[in-house]
């Protein structure tokens, strides 16, 4: 990021997690995520840093606001945290509002050492100094400093209500400008209606809310400038060809309801070797019978079947993928490696950049020498009771429920 010199860098940390499950069980879950998070943060030692959540509450947010006000208040006031002196919180808690309510959470916290940074405000058009601490949750239409929306009801499949939408905001360090949107697209309903077409009726329905998206960041209300998008995508593997591929040998049997005919399950059996079940799909059972494929060499054989960022390919960059599937991971803690058989292991949680931020964050060094901005991509998970790091890309740390984390050097 552009800068009068050394003294100008600034090191920005992106991460992004579906947390839906902290907050079922704050015991074990939420401890273990929050001491995984501190290591990242004591790892990087970022300046400036954003935590876009997803799913924040849990599934049952009235139940759970005691455990966010904990989990909130934990946050801010932890002794690693100590030396983020100012920070931005904005919770989504309009659960009674259907209309409205999309369950982000964006974090913003900004190191003491950072002496000049700005907040824009959306209603005055003009950047804020950021000073102190700040939460603002319930209705978060009315703050001038985001932006924030839940998808047109046409855009939800069987127009049903859910929790998705976006938050943006945009912020200046080192007198350059950059928007930071969180947002949460539409899951895969049914495994088997996502197996019928490739590519699958979801796919198309998470393409025409992310292009919604991108034409709202860069529309003619506001400068544009680079932006980052970064939270739970849904982005699902191609079902069919993952299927065809990895039962490719297999015979299939259809097991249909007996008062409907409507099919509910299909078997894959190997065609020798006793027939083995191979794999087993229903609505919400997607049981494979050997789960290492989706571990061994962090997935990569599958990045084939990664197809729905290809439609974006001109509007967005993502850095090279090397971790595992980022979703459904075992919400056991003890069970840290396993992935839950209800969906097809996939890369549902991604940090994407508009093509001039790329250019940014690749540039390393300005006319002068100066190096300005490097990117390093993290991906560190809990694995039963141990944390072990993975490198990966350029240095990597994912946490199980921490899927995806970006380093910025600028």
């Amino acid at each position: 990021m552009a800068g009068k010199g050394p003294a100008a860098a600034a090191g920005v940390l992106l991460v992004t997690a579906n947390v839906g499950s902290l907050f079922d069980d704050p015991e074990n879950l939420q401890k273990n995520w929050l001491r995984e998070f501190y290591q990242v943060v004591h790892a990087h030692k970022p300046h400036f840093m954003a935590l876009h959540c997803q799913e924040f509450g849990g599934k049952n947010y009235e139940a759970s606001m005691s455990h966010v006000d904990k989990f909130v208040k934990e946050l801010l006031s932890s002794d690693a945290m100590k030396d983020y002196n100012r920070a931005r919180v904005y919770l989504d808690e309009n659960y009674k509002s259907q209309e409205h309510f999309t369950a982000l959470g964006s974090f913003y916290f900004l190191h003491e050492s950072l002496k000049n940074i700005y907040q824009f405000d959306f209603k005055a058009k003009k950047y804020k100094k950021v000073t102190g601490k700040e939460i603002y949750s319930d209705t978060l239409e009315s703050t001038p400093m985001l932006e924030k929306e839940k998808f047109p009801q046409d855009y939800f499949p069987e127009c049903k209500w859910s929790r998705k939408g976006f938050i943006r905001t945009r912020w200046c360090i080192t007198d350059c400008a950059f928007d930071l949107v969180n947002i949460h697209l539409f899951h895969d309903a049914s495994n088997l209606i996502a197996w019928e077409t490739s590519p699958s009726v979801y796919s198309g329905i998470r393409h025409k809310a992310l292009g919604y998206v991108l034409d709202r960041i860069i529309d003619q209300r506001f400068e544009k400038v680079s932006y980052f998008v970064f939270g739970d995508f849904n982005f699902r593997l191609d079902a069919k060809a993952v299927v065809e591929t990895l039962c490719a040998k297999a015979t299939m049997q259809t097991v249909r309801a007996a008062d409907t005919n409507e099919v509910v399950k299909l078997i894959f059996r190997e065609s020798d070797n006793d027939r083995k079940v191979m794999l087993q799909l229903e609505k919400k059972l997607f049981d494979y019978f050997n789960q290492d494929v989706f571990r061994d060499n962090n997935g990569t054989a599958l990045l084939e079947f990664d197809r729905e960022l290809s439609v974006f390919k001109d509007r967005l960059y993502e850095l090279d993928i090397s971790f595992p599937p980022s979703y459904p991971y075992s919400e056991d803690s003890s069970q840290g490696k396993q992935y839950m058989n209800t969906r097809c292991p996939a890369w549902c949680d991604r940090i994407l950049m508009s093509h001039s931020a790329k250019e940014l964050i690749l540039k390393e060094k300005d006319a002068n020498g100066t190096r300005r901005f490097s990117v390093k991509s993290a991906c560190s998970r809990r694995e039963g009771a141990r944390h072990e790091p993975q490198h990966l890309i350029l240095t990597a740390v994912l946490i199980n429920q921490v899927p995806s984390a970006t380093f910025l050097d600028c």
